[in-house]
């Protein structure tokens, strides 16, 4: 057999097991979505059907904008570590640098050669060759073209060859595939060959390493727009002039929202004093009616025949004092919402005629024969238990029935105390601005004081709370003295007789003494200063009072 021929088959061999080695590593590229796992199993095959030794792959940490390596064969995670190179630096810096591969002969007498890993001892340096070949990612191949140019960016400020990065080609170098060789002989053809086959696997590595970056990059990109997404929806729960942030509160927003669009009655139920008007104002808000007039009509405050005329209208001379035609309310309302408050407080006479507008649709006014359309969506409210109403036979369960389409429970405050402060806050600045007075805070034991109380009266009575306190408060701080006596119970006071005069006192100097140490940093020598008493005295009281002020020192 002539050596031409031995050439020819052993260069078709070579062709064919570079082919082989080349469709395993694109089954793993295109198979595998962790790209550490991936590049592991790719340069185990080099090492199985090339027997290319220490197959590494580097690629540039472009916050770093150091070469580290990604993965590496047979190498622990300490010498991994040590693997890192600026770029420039060392064989495998120049190649990434410059775009170019290298070919070492011999390891050993190269002096660029930095063996930073230290996987390689002398024998082998001396029998082992060195290839490596850059990873390149190419501009016009990228999907995303500016996410590419964000890359190239960050590289480029350490490459001092490169003063412009675009008039750099289309393509830039993202790290490097290195393995070692053992040669015999046939250095050159086969090193060549060998060149050309790390070419098309880097070309392949590239593709991976630019598919996880575009799908970390578009995963970035929805976990951002779902965060966006769960703002958005949190700030339109959110509804105008009620404040609130606990989960009843929260479960009130998504039922609000829920029945705002539809013409479906609403009956809200809950204590006085819980908000049931804010509520009925954010479901017509919130509605397709916003535009349209929003009427509040308070059944508990007008006797059955001026209720009567308020609702349905009359004509001139339907009754005494009736000297000419007036709209009702479910005319006015024409379009728009009409709110009904203290529904469960209106006569058997209002409740059959009432009815009959919401079974019907239409109704006549006092005195009249016309009939007349209501397009209105009707909201009501009350704080009767209307079930024991029905059973008591003082409403009429038919009603019942049809007012309670959408039923909508808010919560009492003693249910939302995580509210409490909140509301609080936004009280005292709303009676800051009103009454023109600077009142930066709430103090720690007056927080105490209402995150205890009841609240029988709910936030209506938390509002008065709160303008009184703006009120009577002629320091920068609401005190807890500041608050009303019906808030000094036994739970919140630290002693047995809340109304005493030593309780008050106690109290006192306990919140004068806390708010000190807040103001000093839990330093007890300048609370003492502070407050204009002896350090011995503040250290008597807080030990007497039980205060921690460690609890008051801010960690850096």
């Amino acid at each position: 057999m002539t050596t031409d021929l031995q050439t020819s088959i052993k260069n078709q061999d070579l062709a064919h097991q570079d082919l082989s080695c080349l469709y395993e590593v694109t089954k793993i590229l295109a198979a595998e979505t962790d790209l550490q796992k991936s590049l592991n199993r790719v340069v185990q095959v080099l090492t199985d059907m090339k027997q290319m030794e220490n197959g590494t792959v580097t690629i540039v940490n472009p916050l770093t904008r150091e070469l580290e390596i990604e993965i590496a064969c047979g190498i622990t995670t300490k010498a991994q570590k040590k693997g890192k190179y600026k770029l420039g630096e060392g064989i495998t810096g120049r190649v990434v640098s410059t775009g170019e591969p290298v070919i070492v002969p011999c390891i050993g007498e190269e002096p660029l050669f930095l063996n930073r890993t230290g996987l390689r001892n002398n024998e082998q340096k001396k029998k082992s060759s060195f290839i490596c070949v850059p990873i390149k990612v190419t501009f016009e191949n990228f999907e995303h073209k500016m996410f590419a140019q964000d890359i190239a960016q960050d590289i480029a400020q350490d490459i001092d060859e490169i003063d412009d990065i675009h008039s750099r080609p289309d393509n830039l170098s993202i790290g490097a595939l290195s393995v070692d060789r053992y040669y015999t002989k046939d250095f050159g053809p086969q090193s060549e060959q060998d060149l050309r086959f790390l070419t098309i696997v880097s070309a392949l590595i590239a593709q991976a390493v630019h598919r996880v970056q575009v799908l970390n990059r578009e995963k970035e990109a929805l976990e951002q727009e779902n965060q966006r997404l769960r703002r958005e929806l949190s700030a339109k729960n959110r509804l105008i002039d009620i404040i609130g942030n606990s989960s009843r509160m929260q479960e009130v927003f998504e039922m609000v929202h829920r029945v705002a669009d539809s013409n479906a009655t609403v009956l809200l139920r809950g204590e006085s004093g819980t908000g049931k008007s804010l509520v009925a104002k954010a479901l017509h808000h919130n509605s397709q009616r916003a535009a349209k007039p929003f009427l509040v009509v308070n059944c508990s405050a007008l006797p059955e025949n001026l209720l009567e005329s308020e609702l349905f209208g009359h004509e001139r001379g339907a009754f005494t004092g009736a000297e000419q035609q007036k709209k009702g309310r479910f005319e006015l309302a024409e379009g728009g919402t009409l709110f009904l408050d203290e529904i469960g407080e209106i006569s058997t006479t209002v409740q059959i005629k009432l009815l009959n507008v919401i079974q019907e649709r239409c109704f006549q006014r006092l005195g009249g024969s016309e009939i007349i359309t209501a397009d209105i969506r009707l909201v009501a409210a009350t704080n009767r238990n209307l079930e024991e109403a029905v059973l008591e036979g003082v409403f009429r369960e038919d009603l019942y029935y049809r007012l309670n389409v959408f039923p909508v429970h808010i919560p009492p405050l003693r249910e939302r105390r995580t509210d409490i402060l909140l509301l609080a806050e936004y009280f005292l600045e709303q009676y800051c601005l009103e009454n023109n007075k600077q009142i930066k805070r709430i103090s720690t034991t007056a927080i105490d004081l209402l995150i205890k109380y009841h609240w029988p009266g709910n936030v209506r009575e938390l509002q008065n709370c709160m303008e009184r306190a703006v009120l009577i408060c002629d320091s920068n701080t609401i005190s807890s003295f500041h608050l009303p006596p019906t808030l000094q119970s036994s739970d919140s006071v630290r002693t047995d007789s809340p109304l005493s005069l030593s309780g008050a006192v106690e109290s006192f100097e306990r919140e004068l003494i806390i708010d000190a140490l807040k103001h000093t940093n839990g330093n007890q020598t300048r609370a003492a200063a502070r407050l204009e008493t002896s350090l011995r005295i503040i250290n008597y009281k807080i030990h007497n009072y039980g205060i921690d002020p460690k609890q008051f020192k801010v960690r850096s």
